[in-house]
């Protein structure tokens, strides 16, 4: 094992990987920018460098100083979190090209499946099914109706450098996908550096399901189940659970088996995710390959028992795998729920403050992964996750429950704070999802409900000086969000600092 890592990260991953190290009697050096200072990651860590200013570009994404940082205090490792560099291929090699073993896998497996279109080629090799659509990125926008009139409408653009929810347009007739091809390819190249794009059948009402699977440098490796991850807004995610649930078991068998052979056919090593759409039928869509550990983590951990930040840092150090597929045991449910500082009556539009009253939940099988603090000054600068609330119960209908309990105590206020806890309460009791039977439109539909469900219902006050606390309460108020006249979905998100800005994965 490592004598010292660097954690090239900020925020709740930053603390998670921090106490990983710790328990495993790994020294820490965690890297932050002049924003992140008095951060709860610097206060914990046992040595900290400062790499530059607020900008994610002069710091978080600042390999040199990054790189610089992990030499003068000595570190073997880096750990990457998600988001910003950890699926950065460059970045993976500089850290080689220093001596600097990185968490995650092969730049060369990573550069693979980042493209997405390769990604989707060597999956196709390795036998997992794809969504309709082109298999090779299409240069001209003639090419793209070809596919399109193939596979039907409605279709799907997408930036092949793309990833967390950026760089996709949805077209509904051959006459939007001129404009909607040249449109995505712009922002393609302005977003990624990359204006390659693919087209693909859209499935607009469909499961999102994914699979953690775990490998090692040895060509061993495990599955450990299924998440759903279906409640998004802008294909970022909100609610995840595991085991996904009301799907059959031959359904999450053959998602599990196919999953593992993707990963295993590229020489992935590391804790990663493969993605799959899941339709009405049960028929499982390939979508891709994350490089990293996930947001949604958590849920995985309550139902195995198996702590992956543990298991990459091992895997990353030599270790053959530790757990066979016959050790891992998926017991009860879990389900975890994002807290994102952000304005679900706004379209979803950054709500940064400071805090005055920050109290997170408790109780038995309630794990809340947060850097927040009383005084702790969300920053404009980053992405908007504060917490993520995670429970497991013996059965869904329990986990719902205790969920929905602990989003209720939960306390966050501060002078122009909101939180995404009220919307998420009425999620939870949305009857689509307690059946286990939402698809990916579900957010949109409680954000846009048909005119005769449209009925007004009060919603509490914004929090700011002398506001209540940004908690549900006992009821759960009916948010809506303000419409765009033209139907467009609003842009609420702080512009990204560079191609692999901190996103929400």
């Amino acid at each position: 094992m490592f004598e010292k890592v660097l954690i090239a990260n900020r925020g709740e991953i930053a603390l998670r990987v921090l106490r990983a190290c710790r328990e495993l009697g790994v020294r820490t050096v965690v890297v932050h920018s002049s924003a992140d200072a008095d951060s709860l990651p610097v206060r914990l860590a046992d040595e900290t460098v400062r790499i530059g200013p607020a900008s994610s570009r002069q710091s978080y994404l600042n390999a040199a100083a990054i790189v610089e940082a992990a030499r003068q205090t000595g570190a073997q490792a880096v750990h990457p979190g998600y988001g910003f560099l950890s699926e950065d291929a460059d970045f993976a090699e500089i850290c080689a090209q220093n001596g600097l073993t990185f968490v995650g896998p092969p730049p060369q497996v990573m550069a693979a499946l980042a493209d997405k279109s390769t990604a989707r080629a060597l999956m196709s090799r390795a036998g997992l099914p794809l969504p309709p659509g082109s298999v090779r990125t299409l240069p001209t926008a003639a090419d793209a109706l070809d596919v399109a009139a193939e596979v039907g409408y409605p279709v799907i653009v997408k930036a092949a450098a793309g990833g967390g929810g950026r760089g996709m347009t949805v077209v509904r007739s051959a006459a939007e996908l001129p404009r909607a091809y040249a449109r995505t390819r712009a922002a393609a190249q302005v977003a990624f550096g990359d204006d390659r794009v693919y087209v693909e059948r859209y499935l607009a009402d469909a499961r999102h399901v994914e699979v953690q699977v775990l490998c090692d440098g040895h060509g061993n490796g495990i599955h450990l189940g299924t998440r759903d991850c279906s409640v998004q807004r802008r294909h970022q995610k909100l609610i995840e659970e595991a085991p996904a649930p009301a799907l059959r078991p031959a359904t999450l068998d053959t998602l599990a088996e196919i999953a593992l052979r993707g990963a295993l056919s590229v020489g992935f090593t590391g804790a990663g995710t493969v993605e799959f759409l899941v339709d009405e039928a049960e028929r499982c869509h390939f979508l891709e390959i994350n490089c990293r550990i996930q947001v949604e983590h958590p849920v995985t951990e309550l139902v195995t028992g198996v702590d992956l930040v543990h298991e990459q840092l091992h895997v990353a150090a030599g270790t053959p795998l530790r757990w066979r597929q016959e050790d891992v045991r998926l017991r009860g449910v879990a389900v975890e729920c994002r807290v994102n500082v952000e304005d679900p009556d706004r379209g979803f539009a950054p709500a940064p403050g400071r805090l005055d009253r920050f109290r997170p939940p408790g109780g038995p099988f309630t794990r809340v992964d947060t850097h927040g603090h009383v005084g702790y000054l969300v920053s404009p600068h980053y992405d908007s996750l504060l917490a993520k609330v995670a429970v497991w119960a013996p059965d869904r209908d329990g986990a719902l429950a205790r969920l929905d309990r602990a989003l209720g105590e939960f306390e966050v206020a501060g002078p122009g704070v909101r939180t995404t806890i009220p919307f998420a309460r009425r999620v939870l009791h949305d009857a689509a999802f307690r059946a286990g039977r939402h698809t990916t439109a579900l957010v949109d539909r409680l954000l846009n409900p048909p005119a005769a469900d449209a009925v007004p219902v009060a919603v509490p006050p914004p929090n700011g000086a002398g506001a209540a606390p940004d908690r549900a309460g006992p009821a759960v108020p009916d948010i809506r969000a303000d419409a765009d006249p033209a139907g467009r979905t609003p842009v609420t998100a702080v512009p990204a600092a560079g191609p692999n800005a901190w996103r929400n994965p």
